[in-house]
């Protein structure tokens, strides 16, 4: 016997005297014996000691064909019975209106798992797509000239986790690059927050001759432009709403809208680190970073790669990266 809260569509059963609400779900459909009782206009006593013959007598197994539903319009649960259950008593109460309600009920979940294999192949056939449009990504930046063995490593890491992400996926019918549901929320630096931070950044580079005066040098209020853009809301609701969601597009905008004179890409890939920091997603679950030096590295040349219609499938492959796995 299964318990839970009120899920599955609703289907309308109109009878010569009235119509209910049937909740079809997990290939079947589900009535309670007050359900039963209007169905087949017997008492819900005659009801109630057929169901227990039904189960008694070994006909069908109660496990599989009795749950239990929390529904918001009572405090207790209430118990429904599977289509096979609904069938057998039609039979032993003698119902003609058992012989109707099997044939709609057929129809409805003829109509329900077509539509369902519809969906599902739709899904499919886009994550394939979206995950070729990734793997194109890849090729892509494994050519570019910018490309060292730190970051070869990142792609080959990038490419394994999610290769693996997607067929895991798939076995749950999920997308593969959709974006995640994330954490809500993430506090972003200001822009002079995010200067002073890149600052830092500049005059260690520079003491060790990896940096120039050009190094993060603002160009107008590009920088400024982008946290707030990433921090505008859109109808009352913030356009970014997760810590995945503004991480990602804090990288992507910065390498490829070009707020500083030098270090695009380094200065993006600090500040990206820098707001997981700043909101307590460095680590993942199991004390681990969430991203490591080289597929940062990597992450940053994919970006910088990436043509212009990329963007969602780019944005999409970061957010999964940050997301936490669901048990």
């Amino acid at each position: 016997m299964q318990s839970g809260e009120e899920e599955g569509e609703i289907a309308i059963y109109e009878t010569d005297s009235g119509a209910f609400e049937v909740r079809v779900e997990a290939e079947t459909v589900w009535l309670t014996q007050a359900q039963m009782s209007e169905l087949f206009q017997r008492d819900q006593s005659v009801i109630s000691r057929h169901i227990s013959s039904v189960f008694r007598e070994g006909e069908l197994e109660e496990a599989t064909n009795m749950q239990k539903m929390h529904i918001a319009s009572s405090d207790k649960p209430v118990t429904e019975f599977s289509l096979d259950v609904i069938i057998s008593v039609g039979y032993r109460v003698k119902s003609q209106q058992g012989v109707r309600f099997r044939q709609w009920a057929n129809h409805i979940l003829k109509e329900h798992l077509t539509r369902g294999y519809t969906i599902n192949r739709q899904r499919f056939e886009e994550n394939a797509r979206e995950l070729e449009a990734a793997l194109q990504l890849v090729r892509k930046a494994a050519t570019a000239p910018a490309l060292d063995a730190q970051s070869g490593q990142g792609l080959v890491e990038i490419l394994s986790h999610y290769t693996r992400t997607f067929l895991w996926l798939q076995r749950y019918d999920e997308g593969l690059l959709q974006a995640p549901p994330g954490q809500a929320g993430g506090d972003l630096p200001t822009a002079t927050e995010a200067m002073a931070a890149l600052e830092g950044l500049k005059a260690e580079l520079m003491e060790r001759a990896e940096a120039t005066e050009l190094f993060a040098r603002p160009r107008g209020d590009g920088l400024a432009s982008i946290l707030g853009n990433l921090d505008q809301t859109v109808f009352g609701e913030p356009a970014y709403p997760s810590i995945e969601a503004k991480a990602a597009h804090l990288l992507y905008f910065v390498v490829k809208d070009h707020p500083f004179a030098d270090g695009n890409k380094r200065s993006g890939a600090f500040l990206f680190v820098d707001f997981l920091h700043r909101n307590g997603r460095l680590l993942n679950d199991a004390g681990q970073p969430v991203v490591n030096d080289a597929g940062l590295a990597a992450l940053t040349l994919l970006v910088a790669e990436s043509a212009a219609d990329q963007k969602e499938t780019l944005i999409h492959l970061i957010m999964n990266m940050l997301a936490k796995e669901t048990p």
